[in-house]
Order: C-alpha cells, then structure tokens, then sequence
C-alpha cells in the first residue's frame, strides 16, 4: 500500500498515504462523507474504492476535524468485515 495503516480487530480503519488521510467509512456513509472539505473518493488503483474516503490536510486543519474523522471510522469499524489472510504457503 505504501502508507502506514491502523488497524482494530484485524480491519483496516485509518491510515497515511502520503500527505493525505485515508478512512474506512462503509458504502452507507460514505456519500453523507465525501462532502466536507477535503473529502474525495479513494482511488489509488485508478478505480474508486467503495467505503474508502481520501482526506486533504485542508480537511483536517483542527483537531476538531481529526477527531471527527477518526470517530467516524471508528464507529464504522464494528460493521466491517475483516479480510480473509492469505496463506502464502
């Protein structure tokens, strides 16, 4: 992925890719979060990822913005699903 990730449970839910922040909200919310400031679709594949969000640093100048995203990944995380781990042997 190239970034540094945080994980609960096994399932991705923050992370860093470069200078953005990179959350995992669910298909249900994320058109109601790609709308503040800073938002847009996550698509580091050339395709969007569903439930993904990419947030700019204009999207996080408080502390307030930060803990905002933050909560919301967190309250999304116990509705995720862990991916299934490949065993490479």
């Amino acid at each position: 992925m190239g970034g540094l990730c945080y994980m609960i449970d096994d399932k991705m839910y923050f992370g860093i890719i470069k200078s953005d922040l990179m959350a995992r909200f669910g298909v249900y919310a994320y058109e109601e979060l790609i709308e503040p400031e800073g938002g847009r679709s996550m698509d580091f594949t050339k395709r969007p990822m569903k439930g993904y969000i990419y947030i700019a640093p204009e999207g996080v100048d408080f502390q307030s913005d930060l803990e905002f995203w933050i909560q919301k990944a967190l309250d999304f995380n116990p509705m995720a699903v862990a991916r299934k781990r490949r065993n490479d042997s």
